[in-house]
């Protein structure tokens, strides 16, 4: 089993600390315009909601695996709720590698795997760095194609 890059923790990290500071300025709105809001409880949903993410983060990271299989792509993740995703190469697409601009900085990338059959089947691996995506979108193709061709016979 593989697991992803340390500094997808700080991704993931980063995306919390976006959505807590958000909450934090919805929660200063409707304090100034309709309800009187103790900062004390602002600054403690702002700091409890941080803790949270960065646990959140640590083990999430903890929990994530992905493997290649001899006739699928097998996947385990999740804090609340643990999934087990098997991807039978058969039922490959296609592979797409993706980084958005926190990505970048941090020098990660995504491969997104898209499946045939029902809408939203579609996995993705964060936490890559590009050369190990690249080499896994090429492997996950070329099984894809192999598997299609054993499909066939």
């Amino acid at each position: 089993m593989e697991s992803l890059h340390p500094r997808i923790r700080l991704l993931w990290i980063a995306q919390w600390v976006i959505t807590v500071v958000v909450v934090g300025v919805v929660i200063a709105a409707v304090d100034r315009l309709f309800v009187d809001v103790p900062s004390v409880a602002l600054w403690g949903v702002v700091v409890a909601g941080i803790a949270i993410a960065v646990g959140y983060a640590i083990r999430l990271y903890q929990v994530w695996r992905f493997e290649l299989q001899s006739d699928a792509l097998y996947l385990e993740r999740g804090v609340v709720t643990f999934v087990e995703t098997a991807v039978p190469f058969v039922r490959v697409q296609h592979v797409d590698t993706q980084f958005g601009p926190i990505e970048r900085v941090l020098g990660l990338s995504s491969v997104v795997v898209y499946t045939a059959g029902s809408r939203n089947a579609d996995v993705r691996i964060p936490g890559l760095t590009p050369g190990r995506a690249r080499e896994l979108q090429d492997t996950l193709r070329e099984l894809a194609v192999e598997s299609e061709a054993d499909d066939a016979v």
